[in-house]
């Protein structure tokens, strides 16, 4: 959680600092599709996450890769824009399908693939402004890896509906920050 909170700072700093804005508009837009998507999250519990208490886990968000250093405008921009993308990957499945009501289900999803469109146009243009790719796959491996932690938690749980409660509210947790941008 210090990851997304540390990150999200970052990319504010570089959003409203000296130069005046990102490389990129991120529209009024992309806060409310975001502010949605927390809405759909919370719309969709269907069990108390007080009932799962024994099936909670530290996911271990990779905070470290924030400390000890500014985030270039790049580096903030590419891991904000995996966040929705591995959270789009894990909804949109077979398993999520049948875990959760579909109606919000497809409604989240749409809604992540639109905060998707509009970091994909940002992530392009800053990708050709800075050339610190190493810095910006570093940082994205580890997202991955944070989600890809998810994906085996689900997976030795059987995808049951208390795994499935702790997944949603960890996204709501890794996602809720991106509502201040």
């Amino acid at each position: 959680m210090a990851f997304v909170l540390s990150l999200l700072m970052a990319l504010v700093l570089v959003s409203y600092g000296p130069g005046g804005s990102l490389g990129c508009d991120l529209s009024q837009n992309h806060v409310l599709i975001g502010k949605k998507n927390l809405r759909l999250l919370g719309q969709m519990r269907r069990i108390s996450p007080l009932f799962c208490l024994q099936d909670r886990k530290d996911f271990a968000f990779p905070q470290e890769m924030v400390e000890g250093g500014q985030l270039q405008e790049a580096q903030a921009i590419s891991v904000l824009h995996e966040m929705p993308q591995q959270s789009f990957n894990l909804f949109h499945t077979e398993r999520a399908s049948a875990a959760w009501d579909t109606t919000l289900l497809e409604q989240l999803c749409t809604g992540l693939h639109q905060q998707l469109d509009d970091l994909d146009a940002c992530l392009g243009q800053v990708m050709g402004e800075e050339d610190s790719a190493l810095g910006r796959m570093g940082r994205t491996l580890a997202v991955k890896r944070y989600f890809q932690g998810i994906h085996v938690y689900l997976q030795e749980k059987e995808y049951s509906d208390c795994a499935w409660e702790t997944v949603r509210v960890e996204i709501m947790r890794s996602l809720s920050s991106s509502t201040s941008l």
